[in-house]
């Protein structure tokens, strides 16, 4: 009997971070259009500011930028220190997260747009947690 070795191909860092980065921008906007469709109206208002519509573009552009600077950070931290790298990423990232919640909170609009927003925020986050950094040997 001879034995049969099977290997699974891994997406080379390059395009797992393509890829991170696209479902970062596809699921917060898929998000943003099913609240729409619910009938979310995403207009916010902050204190001594005009109202503001939340529209689908905003959220491509906040989400894409988001991704593309956790990912230069990374690169950052992968080149200066490649040992501490992913745990520094993550818990930076985490914290990231969480005070991205503030402009949410202190804004006046409906609870279903704070909801939808907030969601928005949360699936960028596990987007980029789950695909940018290098995955564990």
């Amino acid at each position: 009997m001879s034995a049969v070795t099977v290997t699974t191909p891994t997406p080379s860092p390059l395009r797992r971070r393509a890829l991170g980065v696209a479902v970062a921008v596809v699921a917060p906007l898929a998000i943003w259009v099913i609240g729409a469709l619910a009938g979310v109206d995403y207009t916010v208002e902050s204190p001594g500011q005009p109202a503001t519509v939340i529209g689908a573009g905003a959220i491509v552009m906040i989400a894409l930028g988001a991704a593309l600077l956790g990912w230069a950070l990374l690169a950052l931290l992968e080149r200066f220190a490649s040992r501490v790298a992913r745990p520094v990423w993550i818990s930076l990232a985490i914290v990231v997260t969480v005070l991205s919640f503030v402009p949410v909170l202190s804004v006046e609009a409906t609870g279903g747009a704070k909801l939808a927003l907030g969601a928005t925020h949360v699936a960028v986050a596990v987007a980029l947690i789950a695909l940018l950094p290098r995955p564990r040997r």
